[in-house]
């Protein structure tokens, strides 16, 4: 599964959430996720399941054993946090499911390493920035970052010359949307990832 661009569909409600899958599954988007805070969020995901035919949808904003369950008994192929949690991650592991923990520190770095994990979010990577990347991968040079938080597809493209294997739009997926051509910014951030020739990543 690649997760080279994450769609992060928060607060829309269920048939704008629907609306938006649709539109970000047609323009290349890797994955959709759907966070689960709530009520709305839990139906948001409940309605981009019902039209993912097949297609790659997470749940974020996933913060214990039960909601990780919850999230891929409703068809979720990965699960999705803001940080690490050990019972989390193997709840996911356990459906079936990949799970992607968000890290910000070292610690966070090595206790994902300890448990066995390749791929993270880097959350909120704005607070830390693309120099974050170079940085960590010094004493984790196998460990690779989704970096989300405070992200838009202009700073995107600095993530991923930094190193990270994907970047997440939040709020700012919107304005990727409404671009004159959405589907060439994603292929152009797709096309940073793995250079031209090269097989793409796969993440696991």
């Amino acid at each position: 599964m690649q997760l080279r661009t994450v769609a992060i569909l928060r607060s829309f409600g269920p048939e704008r959430s629907r609306e938006l899958a649709l539109r970000c599954w047609d323009i290349g988007v890797d994955l959709v996720e759907v966070p689960v805070q709530d009520d709305r969020g839990w139906a948001s995901l409940a309605a981009v399941a019902a039209v993912s035919e097949g297609r790659p949808f997470g749940a974020g904003t996933v913060l214990t054993t039960h909601d990780s369950h919850r999230a891929t008994d409703a068809g979720a192929s990965v699960v999705i946090s803001p940080g690490i949690d050990a019972a989390v991650v193997e709840a996911a592991r356990a459906a079936g499911a990949m799970p992607l923990p968000g890290v910000l520190t070292p610690t966070d770095v090595t206790l994902a390493h300890s448990l066995g994990l390749s791929v993270c979010k880097l959350f909120p990577a704005s607070q830390v920035g693309p120099a974050w990347l170079g940085d960590i991968r010094g004493p984790f040079p196998a460990m690779r970052f989704v970096a989300v938080g405070g992200v838009d597809h202009v700073t995107a493209a600095d993530y991923l010359r930094a190193g990270a294997a994907g970047v997440g739009f939040g709020s700012s997926i919107e304005r990727v949307l409404q671009a004159s051509d959405p589907a060439g910014i994603i292929a152009g951030l797709h096309a940073l990832c793995s250079p031209p020739g090269a097989a793409p990543d796969v993440l696991m």
